[in-house]
């Protein structure tokens, strides 16, 4: 067994890694605030837009309904990615939500690039790896369950 003696330089690795912890913190609140922003500004309006509008701005056509759900998955999605971390009640959902949101990133990459090349795919790419990292940044909560 090792004892531990408290030196300056325990003192000083233990600030760092607080302020290190700090600054990863405000990083994933700010990208899950602009997630958050993103998803319940799309999905406000995959519900409030006609269904024959969205459909006639789409590269792969698909069933108005399921568009609907995704407007709710969304909807949803950002509400998760915010309340349960804010509130610290069940936290463990801010993680999910994000997992739920990358997977809804994976399959609209895949329609994008059928629908319209491997470019403009990038941005839903980029929002997805965006929300894995939201889900692996705030993994912790699942510890605590």
């Amino acid at each position: 067994m090792r004892n531990e003696i408290n030196t300056p330089l325990t003192s000083i690795n233990a600030n760092a890694s607080k302020q290190r912890a700090s600054a990863t913190s405000t990083l994933l609140w700010i990208v899950q605030i602009m997630l958050a922003l993103l998803f319940l500004f799309a999905g406000i309006m995959k519900l409030v837009t006609p269904i024959e509008v969205l459909l006639a701005q789409m590269a792969v056509p698909l069933p108005g309904l399921f568009v609907r759900f995704i407007g709710v998955v969304e909807v949803a999605g950002a509400l998760g990615l915010i309340f349960p971390a804010l509130l610290h009640v069940k936290a463990f959902l801010t993680p999910l939500a994000a997992c739920g949101l990358a997977l809804e990133m994976i399959g609209a990459t895949a329609i994008t690039v059928i629908g319209m090349g491997v470019a403009p795919a990038l941005m839903p790419l980029i929002v997805g790896l965006l929300a894995v990292s939201i889900a692996y940044g705030r993994r912790q909560s699942f510890r605590t369950v």
